[in-house]
């Protein structure tokens, strides 16, 4: 796999609107319930009062990422929950520059406590998460025999367009009915 290309802030937006789409009072693809709506923000904040939105993100991210592997885990495989291990590690150090400008998210978490759309390809696209192009790519993902996952048709490269792909997939799902979009590991 080449060097990865990834813009952080980007994949910590579509994770999060995916795991905020797939709670109980929206998609019901995982086991949370407005965590990331206004009942988990009053819930929190009080115990996080600056940084009350990223300990209800990783909660919800959390959460969807288990019932995932729980629905379909591939091996030699990356998802949107399960990136190679050097992007996972990059992620995962972004955190504290995040928490750090916790001021300048609150209106995107704001926007996200409010998320009604019950298409996931829209709220992407209404939160300028992906690209027309990106969504037009999607179109063409399908749902393999066993309706449980949706192949990505080339192998991961560390792209954003992967990582959008992997996010898109999931609007392959219904309500209560989750697929996990998923990428082959690319060559190194």
């Amino acid at each position: 796999m080449t060097q990865a290309t990834i813009d952080f802030d980007r994949l910590l937006k579509l994770r999060l609107i995916v795991a905020r789409f797939g709670e109980m009072d929206l998609a019901k693809w995982w086991n949370t319930r407005g965590q990331l709506g206004r009942l988990g923000t009053a819930a929190i904040r009080r115990g996080f009062p600056r940084t009350h939105y990223f300990a209800q993100g990783r909660s919800v991210c959390a959460v969807a990422a288990h019932r995932c592997r729980e629905i379909f885990d591939p091996p030699d495989s990356v998802t949107l929950w399960r990136l190679p291990e050097t992007i996972e590690e990059e992620f995962e150090a972004k955190w504290e520059h995040w928490l750090d400008r916790a001021n300048e998210w609150q209106p995107f978490f704001r926007r996200l406590e409010n998320l009604q759309e019950n298409d996931l390809k829209i709220a992407l696209h209404a939160f300028d998460a992906v690209t027309n192009h990106e969504s037009e790519m999607a179109s063409r993902l399908r749902r393999s025999p066993g309706g449980h996952d949706v192949p990505l048709s080339e192998p991961f490269s560390g792209t954003d367009k992967d990582v959008a792909l992997l996010a898109l997939g999931f609007a392959r799902g219904e309500p209560g009915q989750l697929v996990v979009p998923y990428a082959r590991r690319g060559i190194a």
